[in-house]
């Protein structure tokens, strides 16, 4: 059984930043892309990025790209993702996922999230 852990969310104002980490288990973790989803509040799930198996390979959405950075530790089986000059309308629910799922409405995220608020 998939078993993904967020961690790393928290209050922080405009301009700021934080690292989220996504703990895996239960997967061969370095055989898969990796990938973090968000939803805002009263909002769908948004895609934010996707890294490859190996980590050389990355794809952001363009209303994170040049802010947040994806990486990966194969070796700790651990999932990334910094995020810099933080906008009030990254403030979300933040979800790492297995491979890159298709957010039609039925995909659900295996974990609970790590909360991003940001506010002045």
């Amino acid at each position: 059984e998939v078993q993904l852990v967020e961690s790393g969310g928290g209050l922080v104002q405009p301009g700021g930043s934080l690292r989220l980490s996504c703990a895996a288990s239960g997967i061969t973790f370095d055989q898969y892309p990796m990938t973090w989803v968000r939803q805002a509040p009263g909002k769908g799930l948004e895609w934010g990025s996707t890294i490859s198996s190996g980590g050389g390979v990355k794809y952001y959405a363009d209303s994170v790209k040049g802010r947040f950075t994806i990486s990966r530790d194969n070796a700790k089986n651990t999932l990334y993702l910094r995020l810099n000059s933080l906008k009030t309308e990254d403030t979300a629910m933040y979800y790492c996922a297995k491979d890159r799922p298709i957010l039609d409405g039925s995909w659900r995220p295996s974990g609970q999230g790590t909360q991003v608020t940001v506010s002045p």
